[in-house]
């Protein structure tokens, strides 16, 4: 079974929570994760430059938000799983074989865990895909995913500018200029950015600091 047991009552008094904007925005080829790096203990920022971008496996990404603890034990369960059925079958895991596990994970222990999280990444059956785990466990495959407390400040900058067929770099600055709008305008967002670039060619990570956002940190007219 996939119970986990190391996990005590749901919100904790001073918790570390990764109150954040996380998100997924797939183009022609692969997909582009990207987070902000703060992690806050209610008022009080714990880390300014978390890493909130886990790999998986070579191919697949998770972006966590809520519990920091919850999220870091999830992608260790994940990523041990992924490991073992690699060397079970020889072959490259899906996005939707890591989503599913996750969300089964999740789905268990609802009511021990503060976890919502997107897994995103690449392999050769679907190519690039995106897939959300809420608080619940439910599991989604989306055009393009968003999480975190900032990500309802971004809902119609995304809706407006994104589309189908994009390619890398459109993706990529599409995915920093929205994290920039979200650090802005939410208090529990903020630091630097980080972007993950999954495609068949591998892996390429980058890192945009506070002083080089697209916009911002406040906002000029």
């Amino acid at each position: 079974r996939f119970q986990l047991t190391m996990m005590s009552q749901k919100n904790r008094e001073g918790e570390v929570l990764t109150g954040t904007t996380i998100m997924a925005l797939p183009f022609e080829g692969g997909v582009v994760v990207c987070a902000d790096s703060r992690t806050s203990t209610g008022t009080y920022v714990a880390n300014r430059v978390s890493d909130k971008l886990v790999q998986l496996s070579e191919y697949i990404y998770c972006c966590r938000s809520g519990s920091a603890a919850d999220t870091q034990a999830l992608t260790d369960y994940v990523h041990y799983y992924l490991s073992q059925w690699s060397l079970d079958t020889g072959r490259i895991p899906t996005v939707k074989t890591a989503a599913h596990l996750m969300r089964r994970l999740i789905y268990q222990n609802k009511d021990q865990l503060q976890a919502g999280v997107i897994v995103a990444g690449w392999d050769p059956v679907h190519g690039g895909s995106v897939y959300t785990i809420t608080l619940g466990g439910s599991c989604l495959e989306l055009p393009f995913a968003t999480g975190g407390s900032g990500s309802i400040f971004i809902a119609g900058l995304l809706d407006a500018e994104f589309t189908n067929g994009m390619d890398m770099a459109e993706a990529r600055n599409l995915a920093k200029k929205a994290c920039s709008h979200a650090m802005c305008r939410d208090g529990s967002s903020g630091g630097v950015i980080r972007t993950v670039v999954i495609s068949a060619d591998g892996v390429d990570r980058d890192y945009t600091p506070g002083n080089d956002l697209p916009f911002g940190p406040v906002a000029v007219w």
